[in-house]
This record gives C-alpha cells, structure tokens and sequence, in this order.
C-alpha cells in the first residue's frame, strides 16, 4: 500500500470545499473506505485526516488503553472523540471544511496538505513554516531516534 508524502498547495473555495490531491485520493481508493475522518491533531495546529480503517486502529488502540471506568478516561475518550468528524469526498473530489475547523488551525483560503504515511494533515502554510525544524534540528533529531531502535 502507498503511503501519504509530500507537500501539497490548495486553496480554499468560498463555500470552505478543497479539492484533496489527486495522488491523496488514490491511495484513499486502496482503503476501499467512502469515508475519512477529520480531527484537531492534539499538539499541533493542523487537521488531521485519517483512512477510516487506520481510525478505527488508532480508536481500538485508545480503547485498549484506557479504563471505560474510570472518571479520568471517560473525559479523555469523550474529548478525544468529540474532536472528530466523518467526511466525505464529493464527486469532485472534494471536502467541505466547516469555518471554525479553518479557524483552528489559522487558515483563510490558503492550505496546505503535508502527507503523515497513512494519514495527512492539513495547515495553514505560514503556521506550518514557522513550525518546521531546522535541517540540523531534524538531522540531530533523527539520528537520535534512529539510534535508539539500532
């Protein structure tokens, strides 16, 4: 299966609709899934979009390690899947982005779509500029944990 990579420009059109990439959609088709879901990434000011077959792994994954029990994990469970929408690409290939997701992340008709291997995010460009890692960071970064798995 491909993996979602690279960088990619979109605009916005006035109804809030982005065309999702063409090569995005293909590997979408290979999840053989009409659906994807949408969240506010947790650390990050970008939406996330997920095949729904790797939502429902990480979702299987949260559930595993929380206790449905307790009061504390109930609110996580509950917060976590509040953030989260279902979506569907129209026949143009198309999402329809709701405004205060758009605002969340700081974007006005300029996106951009950053491919994550079996999901993408979606941010603003400037935001995310300004939170890219220097080529030295990243390096030192990388080797870092690179070492840790040798």
């Amino acid at each position: 299966m491909q993996t979602f990579v690279g960088k990619i420009e979109g605009r916005l059109d006035e109804k809030g609709r982005i065309f999702v990439p063409s090569g995005y959609r293909k590997i979408l088709a290979e999840y053989e899934s009409k659906r994807i879901v949408m969240r506010r990434d947790t650390d990050n000011e970008c939406l996330m979009f997920f095949p729904e077959p790797v939502w429902n792994e990480k979702v299987e994954q949260l559930r595993a390690a929380l206790d449905e029990w307790n009061p504390e994990d109930q609110l996580i469970l509950m917060q976590f899947m509040s953030d989260a929408e279902y979506m569907e690409l129209d026949g143009q290939g198309r999402i329809l982005l709701q405004r205060k997701n758009l605002e969340t992340i700081g974007a006005q008709q300029d996106v951009l779509f950053v491919g994550m291997l079996n999901r993408f995010a979606l941010w603003a460009p400037e935001t995310f500029e300004n939170k890219r890692l220097s080529q030295t960071e990243l390096a030192a970064r990388l080797r870092a944990k690179m070492a840790r798995r040798s």
